[in-house]
């Protein structure tokens, strides 16, 4: 499905992939574009084949894995597990150039254990920069509570991604991250901050959302806003949660005052 800002296509969601199972087949976006046209995303990198452009992904749900690769086992490190889990597309609600909403199954072992509605709208900011955001809510649908968990969680310190993620595209230069009171991987790593940057060559990526921030810059380009940083999150039976990440995308390599105030014209 193309998505479009205006008259430009900025995108691309693949909400029916055809994926092997070890990379927890799930709907994504990639190709994203800045306006002028410069890619911000990356689809099965070498280095991390599960990696699908942008993205929710979560590794642990009661133990099944949402996010691909190998599973972090508590004693025994990365293992391959055949555990997987699968985000399936139901159906459109709303379908149109500058977004959609969707209803989506999440299934592992032949049993459902989320219900999903995600809603993605884009909106132009500037001449120079569109927004992406991204609302989701995950709905437990067993009759036990679901334990939501990390790579953290289950014993590998600093680990805590999964939930949306961002896989940037890999250049000579490692992009530049910072948010307004801290510069670095080492220094925004598991923070929380109103908005984060990843800045690259030819493109920025200005983030918001509430939870703290899995930031990468050295092994890989990619951040995320994890949902289980360092303590699991528990859906009780029937319950609900509900997360939103707003992303500008701009052309150029932003500095902090530009960064902040793109940030501030996003929609809060």
């Amino acid at each position: 499905m193309p998505l479009r800002c205006g008259d430009r296509t900025v995108g691309r969601y693949v909400h029916r992939p055809d994926l092997d199972g070890r990379l927890s087949p799930r709907p994504y976006l990639h190709p994203l574009t800045t306006l002028g046209g410069a890619a911000v995303t990356e689809l099965m990198p070498a280095d991390h084949l599960h990696h699908l452009g942008a993205g929710i992904a979560v590794p642990d749900v009661a133990g099944r894995n949402f996010w691909g690769g190998r599973t972090y086992v508590r004693g025994q490190g990365p293992t391959e597990l055949d555990n997987h889990g699968e985000q399936r597309h139901l159906r459109f609600t709303r379908q149109g150039g500058d977004g959609f909403t969707e209803e989506l199954s999440w299934i592992a072992g032949g049993a459902e254990l989320l219900q999903e509605q995600r809603q993605l709208t884009i909106r132009q900011i500037s001449d120079t920069a569109w927004e992406l955001d991204l609302a989701f809510t995950l709905a437990n649908t067993t009759a036990e509570p679901l334990r939501i968990g990390s790579p953290a969680t289950n014993g590998r310190p600093g680990a805590g991604y999964g939930g949306f993620f961002w896989r940037a595209p890999r250049a000579e230069a490692a992009p530049h991250v910072f948010t307004a009171g801290a510069a670095g991987e080492d220094a925004v790593h598991g923070t929380r901050a109103d908005w984060l940057a990843l800045a690259g060559e030819r493109w920025t990526l200005v983030l918001r959302a509430a939870d703290p921030w899995f930031v990468r810059t050295r092994e890989y380009p990619g951040v995320g806003s994890a949902l289980a940083w360092d303590t699991p999150l528990t859906v009780p039976a029937g319950g609900t949660l509900a997360r939103r990440v707003v992303t500008a995308v701009a052309d150029g390599r932003l500095g902090p005052d530009e960064a902040a105030a793109l940030a501030a014209r996003t929609t809060r």
